[in-house]
């Protein structure tokens, strides 16, 4: 992705720009305290905030974070990190903004709107088809076009569930390269302790499980960061050659909580949940990070899976006919459906397009004769971007015009829901 000048606008006083290691970092900290609360002392909480330090200085050094002054103070904060984000089987760059704040004596002016448009426009000229957030408020977001589209999801249950799984009903067969796959009868692959060295298998495996599975949602984020939170001392993390297992303690050792587990086959899914079963002498329950159609909750003897909880996330399209492109779609949709879209922060998104979509790939392309077209709003697009069907969005008031066939049509192309594995 490519940098911007480091100065990117200045409005009522307000100047807004990059913030860089000559800035007083202090300050930063100071906001982040102001703005979310003080943050623990736990040994936990060191390892994360050194942790935290290391991506702060790769995002200034990687032109991620911008700042508002009001004169020499820091008065509004946010960043992005660069990650990249699987849509129906494939991988999208994908701005994730985070830490966004405003002091408290300087909320209600409009500082936060100005660096959210400039915050924008900088991953706009940055190339990034897409930009998600998880919103402590929405109207903001919402008015520069960002929507509601998928959930961040957390499931519970009784560490003894996980003992004993149901008998299969079929014996699938791995993945693995012709000549390297288990008999049937074989044990499952070995399954080994994983560290930094091994990011980039670690990266590699997830994008297939990704792939394979033709998930909507889930992020990955550069190699740097992988390797950084596989050194984390209070992470557990397992690899075979076909999935990968990363889990740490919490409430002392009341619990254990799954920060992914990714497999390609049925017997390593099982080999996986097996280490984390293998706990339940000391650990009573156990917590996750799943999608909402992960096989935890065909694999338990009993309904045990519950979800516990559920975090929305947002969605905003920055180069619609970039984000249409780079996607998966199913091999078996095929539609041709005129567009009218409106995007009032972003321009070069607005105005009559024809959607098509065929053999996997979606492609949008300028249509100023197009007749009856769909007319949908960058929020809608977005919710339909992420799986949300045509009819709520018709009741939401975010699609008007088109006609029902062309609906079914992009509800079986945008479909299924998506999710998220992990928060920042």
């Amino acid at each position: 992705m490519l940098p911007v000048a480091t100065h990117l606008t200045a409005r009522g006083g307000t100047e807004i720009r990059e913030l860089t290691s000559g800035d007083d970092l202090d300050a930063l900290f100071d906001l982040v305290r102001r703005a979310f609360g003080p943050v623990p002392g736990s040994a936990d909480s060191a390892n994360r905030r050194a942790a935290g330090q290391v991506q702060l200085e790769a995002a200034i050094d990687g032109h991620r974070i911008f700042a508002a002054f009001q004169g020499s103070q820091l008065v509004a904060s946010a960043r992005y990190h660069d990650m990249r984000q699987w849509w129906h089987g494939r991988s999208l760059p994908m701005a994730g903004v985070a830490a966004v704040m405003v002091a408290p004596e300087h909320r209600g002016q409009g500082v936060g709107r100005a660096l959210m448009t400039a915050t924008l426009q900088a991953i706009a000229d940055r190339g990034y088809p897409l930009s998600t957030l998880y919103p402590a408020t929405t109207p903001i977001y919402r008015s520069l076009g960002w929507e509601l589209a998928g959930g961040h999801y957390h499931a519970t249950v009784p560490a003894r569930s996980l003992h004993t799984f149901t008998t299969p009903d079929v014996i699938g067969r791995s993945p693995i390269p012709p000549g390297d796959e288990p008999a049937p009868t074989e044990r499952p692959a070995l399954v080994r302790r994983a560290g930094p060295d091994d990011a980039e298998e670690v990266l590699a495996i997830i994008g297939r499980a990704h792939e394979q599975a033709r998930d909507c949602g889930p992020t990955t984020r550069d190699l740097g960061t992988i390797a950084l939170w596989l050194a984390d001392p209070e992470l557990f993390a397992y690899l075979a050659p076909d999935g990968f297992l990363a889990y740490h303690w919490r409430g002392g050792h009341s619990e254990i909580f799954v920060q992914l587990a990714l497999a390609l086959s049925d017997r390593t899914t099982r080999a996986l949940w097996s280490i984390v079963a293998s706990h339940s002498s000391i650990a009573s329950s156990v917590r996750g990070r799943i999608g909402p159609t992960d096989p935890l909750y065909w694999l338990t003897r009993e309904p045990d899976v519950s979800l516990s909880d559920r975090e929305l996330w947002m969605l905003r399209l920055v180069d619609v006919p970039a984000a249409v492109a780079a996607r998966g779609f199913p091999a078996s949709a095929q539609l041709t459906v005129p567009l009218y879209v409106e995007d009032d922060t972003l321009g070069a998104n607005a105005g009559l397009w024809e959607l098509s979509v065929t053999g996997g790939r979606g492609y949008l392309t300028h249509s100023p004769e197009a007749t009856r077209p769909l007319t949908i709003g960058v929020r809608g697009l977005a919710a339909l971007y992420a799986g949300t069907p045509m009819a709520v969005l018709r009741k939401a008031g975010l699609a008007a015009g088109g006609n029902p066939v062309a609906d079914s049509e992009l509800d079986g192309a945008f479909g299924p829901p998506a999710f998220m594995l992990d928060s920042f």
